[in-house]
């Protein structure tokens, strides 16, 4: 049997009819920077997100990069983050010019430490930004309580988490600014890249829209340096399209991953198994990703011998951002951040699109019991 990591073609085989239509419109009209279909998609992620403004953007890390230019950040500044995710996060602080400054994971949910994160803040420190890994919320509330405090701006990297919910509130719409990535794995993903920025302050909209266009307004007339940071028309009609269906899809993954659940229990798995933990103030994880942790000692092991059986997997993410090369100067090392480092080395992803079939997840579970033993 064959287990997809995720399977793209199951999903566009089921929307072909819906989406081909949308597709000729765009062609027929020959607008394929911004225009109508971004605008309608922009109006559709503010009301599922409920925020008053969103703006459509050319990825999920030109999001992270734009909110920081748009704020200001750069030479000299600090921005708090996890070493626990995608490089795009750390990245677009970098970019900006400031200092990424990294705070340890909760291992249980794999996001920021709030505890921690405190301990961090400094006279040079502009802003959070909490990343809502594998489709759960990270720990606002205390988060948002140390911006305050510290008068610190809040960039939630939800790219992994579009839907998910904190004590009944979707993120991106908890701090001042949200990010959302449209990269075709994502659980709203687009045929290439794109991203959206939203925010909770409605006067945000309009200088988010011209930061994304060359800092221009009105043409050839600059306020500002922004970028181009556009979103094409092709990707905000099929996106939209998609949309539709996203609740749909996070039911299902949803399922899927309660099913996981039962199917570990059922199998005589060793306790050394850890599956993913659902914190107490999330009322919706998306399940962007399904990840496991099996001892780093057979973790290799584990991985290649599921490839083998034609069961997709894959590491996120084998080494945190503070020991990347391209972050030496900063000064991090190995041991500073003992939580990310562990589950670095320990974790494993776990096919959980909205099409698996109960078939292909007793035989994912079979399998990689089987290779514990």
């Amino acid at each position: 049997m064959q287990v997809p990591l995720l399977d793209l073609k199951a999903q566009y085989a089921s929307l072909r009819d819906e989406i081909l239509p949308v597709i000729g419109e765009v062609c027929d009209s020959q607008y394929f920077i911004l225009g109508p279909k971004v605008v309608e998609f922009e109006r559709l992620v503010g009301e599922y997100c409920s925020v008053p403004a969103a703006c459509g953007v050319s990825s999920g890390s030109d999001a992270l990069l734009m909110c920081l230019m748009v704020e200001g950040i750069g030479a000299g500044d600090e921005v708090i983050t996890s070493p626990y995710t995608f490089f795009a996060t750390g990245g677009a602080i970098w970019r900006a010019g400031a200092k990424p400054v990294f705070v340890d994971i909760d291992p249980a949910t794999y996001n920021i430490d709030p505890a921690l994160a405190e301990q961090a803040v400094t006279s040079a420190t502009k802003a959070i930004i909490p990343v809502h890994l594998y489709g759960q919320s990270a720990d606002m509330d205390p988060l948002l309580a140390i911006a305050r405090k510290h008068g610190l701006v809040v960039i939630e990297d939800a790219a992994q988490a579009i839907g998910a919910e904190y004590k009944g509130r979707r993120v991106g719409g908890l701090g001042d600014y949200g990010c959302y990535s449209f990269f075709p794995s994502k659980n709203l993903g687009g045929f290439g890249d794109g991203g959206m920025v939203v925010s909770r302050h409605a006067d945000r909209a309009e200088t988010l829209a011209t930061f994304r266009n060359h800092g221009m307004a009105p043409a050839y007339y600059h306020m500002c340096v922004g970028g181009n940071f556009r979103l094409d028309a092709l990707q905000a009609a099929i996106l939209s399209v998609k949309l539709r269906h996203l609740d749909k899809w996070t039911a299902n993954r949803q399922a899927n991953a309660a099913a996981y659940a039962e199917l570990f229990a059922a199998s005589g798995a060793p306790e050394s198994v850890v599956l993913p933990q659902t914190a107490k103030y999330t009322t919706s994880h998306v399940c962007n990703q399904y990840v496991v942790r099996v001892p780093a000692a057979k973790r290799q092991h584990v991985w290649d011998g599921l490839k083998e059986a034609d069961v997709g997997c894959n590491v996120y993410y084998p080494v945190p951002l503070h020991l990347q090369e391209c972050f030496s100067q900063i000064g991090y090392g190995e041991g500073d951040f003992p939580e990310s480092e562990k589950a670095a080395r320990e974790t494993l992803a776990l096919p959980v699109f909205p099409e698996l079939t109960r078939e292909q997840q007793q035989f994912v579970v079979d399998t990689l019991v089987g290779l514990l033993r």
